[in-house]
């Protein structure tokens, strides 16, 4: 990668690189499918990067001038739910969403979601990091991520000069993604990224005043914070923000979940991440399992295999043998 000249990107593409039609199928199995042209009668050639680290994609593109589409005809209401993340590493480019357009320079990072159409317009040569993620993997509630989506957090302002930088030298670095220290990478990510989204939704609430949105914010922070608390019960958390149940139960509504479900399943999902670091592999699944709040070894396994399928134990070690054979 070079870096800007003037006002012109200037890319190499390695020798390696893609017609269109070979991206098409390749991006459309990597992630999700794609309606992709080229622009400026530039003949289209691009080059492709993958990491899997978990059930978190990285992609390193580099490619010429063109048109990327996420139609609503190609989404699905079965499709699994992913965002995705794109960091800016040379050239411009320009994305919609709901409403929205970011302009993204190099440095800018911005996030999308797949369950909804979007535009991504490339004008000249690019480089670019693509993380996709679950949703399930972001703690925060995904109408509260769709108030920020093609929303440009540059790398020069506010948090963005601490944490745009660690994307940076992560797109430019892909090879440790193989290494042992992959996962903790990859969660550092992502709290970072929630990190920011934290403080923009912050940012414009506070433009308008305290509302049930930042009360429902808190709440979700309060849990998260407290997660390896056994007495982490609803009734303990209506006290803690002096509303009654019937309003705790209200602000959980439009997630289609439970109090105690959103806390289960969080609880699951981090006990999930430790289970699949091998810096954790000689800790018991118990201490871990403990660790989140739960400390029923018999309760706990049954509904860990109930949520992913498969016992404790088996995740640990099909993960942690797919570590060792990536290695």
């Amino acid at each position: 990668m070079h870096p800007i000249d003037g006002d012109r990107a200037v890319v190499d593409l390695p020798t390696s690189s893609v017609d269109l039609e070979t991206w098409r199928a390749a991006i459309t199995e990597a992630v999700v499918p794609l309606e992709i042209e080229e622009i400026g009668g530039v003949r289209f050639r691009g080059h492709l990067t993958h990491a899997l680290v978990q059930e978190v994609a990285f992609f390193e593109i580099v490619a010429t001038p063109h048109l990327v589409r996420r139609t609503p005809e190609l989404i699905s209401h079965d499709d699994r739910r992913f965002y995705k993340l794109s960091l800016q590493l040379a050239g411009r480019a320009e994305l919609r969403q709901d409403d929205r357009t970011a302009v993204l320079l190099p440095g800018d990072l911005a996030i999308y979601d797949t369950h909804r159409p979007y535009t991504l317009r490339f004008p000249e040569p690019n480089q670019a990091m693509v993380m996709v993620f679950p949703h399930e993997m972001v703690d925060l509630p995904p109408d509260e991520v769709a108030k920020v989506t093609a929303t440009r957090f540059p790398d020069d302002v506010g948090l963005g000069r601490v944490i745009n930088p660690f994307f940076v030298e992560l797109g430019r670095n892909m090879d440790q993604l193989r290494t042992s220290h992959a996962s903790r990478l990859v969660h550092s990510a992502l709290d970072l990224l929630v990190t920011m989204l934290s403080q923009e939704l912050h940012r414009r609430q506070g433009s308008t005043g305290p509302s049930a949105r930042s009360l429902a914010q808190e709440v979700h922070e309060y849990i998260l914070k407290r997660l390896g608390d056994p007495e982490l019960t609803p009734p303990a958390i209506a006290r803690a923000h002096y509303i009654s149940l019937r309003h705790l139960y209200t602000i959980f509504s439009p997630e289609g979940q439970t109090v105690s479900a959103w806390i289960r399943h969080q609880r699951l999902e981090h006990i999930r991440r430790d289970l699949a670091d091998p810096l954790l592999a000689d800790r018991p699944i118990s201490w871990i399992a403990g660790r989140w709040g739960l400390h029923d070894a018999a309760h706990f396994s049954r509904i860990f295999k109930a949520e992913f399928g498969r016992s404790p134990s088996s995740y640990r070690r099909r993960n942690l043998d797919e570590r060792l054979l990536a290695s």
